[in-house]
């Protein structure tokens, strides 16, 4: 990330946003130096540095037409006020703005946060030692269990969604999804339609319902030099639901070295020095009180989800209403078989 202001600040209507920020947020005082922040869904997010040095982060949707309730900035708002005094680690909300008058789409300001997101093994190697690696891991760990150990009507988020049916909910949306993108992709596979009866039929009860992240990974979390969660980004997907299933995608995007079948080979934590799957779940549990004797049936349903979530992108791709420059669409493809791989062998267990 370079400091380097250059004028440019595509989404925002830079005078009337600083205006806004000036006569709404305690504290801040332009004129402003504006950075470019990359990562986070797209988001258009940028650091801002204020005439006295205080730095805050601006977020809003990206430029062109929106999925329905796809970047919702006012949820991410409320869910980071809602989780903000507690033991969670989010940045701090500052100020949201409704107007679309201003800058042509809700934005909100947060506090910045230290440490850096880790999307592959090269920003791992670049940051922590093996030391450090380890002690992300089980920070890592801690930090989704503390989440899950929140009763969201005790935080303001009672009201988020609906507490009850979140897999079963989930199943119906995403198998809706591959069916309707069946022709855009070109593309069927018969064991897709053979999981979802599977997992249809072999829904476990739901507990009590909990604040899921939807995108919980290495990723999401930004990491201090000591291997420290200090903070959990984009929660814009962030619902109510089954605690287990958000713990589920978060192990399936924890690589161990064994791993026959990746659906990303580029992750964080293929670097070596981080703890185990079994080593993190064994945690997890303890942190909880959980009993994970269903954890195969949350990760053969979080495979499938992903299946389904990029067969829907690969088909916007293949239809034209995305634009495919600098994208391995082939690559894409691959990971969504990946997917449907991990959740037949997932499934088998």
């Amino acid at each position: 990330m370079s400091e380097q202001d250059d004028g440019t600040t595509p989404g925002y209507a830079r005078p009337a946003v600083e205006a806004w920020i000036e006569a709404n947020i305690d504290g801040l005082v332009g004129p402003f130096r504006w950075t470019r922040l990359e990562g986070g869904h797209s988001n258009l997010t940028f650091l801002l540095c204020d005439a006295e040095g205080r730095r805050v982060v601006i977020r809003r949707p990206p430029l062109g037409e929106l999925l329905p309730k796809a970047h919702d900035m006012k949820r991410e708002f409320t869910i980071i006020s809602g989780l903000g005094p507690t033991t969670v680690p989010v940045a701090t909300a500052l100020g949201l703005c409704e107007d679309t008058a201003v800058t042509g789409a809700v934005f909100y300001v947060m506090s910045e946060v230290g440490g850096r997101a880790l999307y592959t093994a090269e920003d791992v190697e670049g940051w922590l030692s093996m030391e450090a690696r380890d002690a992300a891991g089980y920070s890592f760990i801690a930090t989704l269990a503390e989440l899950h150990s929140i009763d969201p009507v005790d935080v303001g988020l009672g009201q988020l969604a609906r507490h009850d049916g979140y897999v079963s909910r989930q199943l119906r949306t995403w198998y809706g999804s591959w069916q309707a993108s069946m022709e855009g992709a070109d593309y069927d596979d018969d064991r897709i339609h053979r999981l979802h009866d599977e997992l249809v039929d072999l829904v476990p009860d739901q507990g009590p319902a909990r604040v899921v992240h939807g995108d919980y990974g290495m990723h999401n979390c930004m990491v201090d030099e000591d291997g420290t969660i200090v903070a959990v980004l984009d929660w814009e997907i962030a619902t109510l639901g089954d605690p287990l299933a958000d713990f589920a995608y978060a192990l399936n995007g924890w690589s161990d070295p064994d791993d026959e079948i990746r659906v990303s080979h580029e992750s964080a934590t293929t670097a070596p020095g981080f703890p185990r799957r079994a080593a993190l779940a064994e945690r997890y549990a303890e942190l909880t009180g959980c009993e994970l004797s269903n954890l195969d049936y949350y990760r053969t349903f979080n495979y499938f989800k992903t299946a389904c979530i990029l067969h829907g992108v690969y088909a916007r791709y293949m239809l034209g209403k995305k634009s495919t420059e600098g994208i391995d669409v082939e690559g894409l493809r691959e990971r969504m078989i990946s997917s449907i791989d991990l959740a037949v062998a997932q499934a088998g267990r």
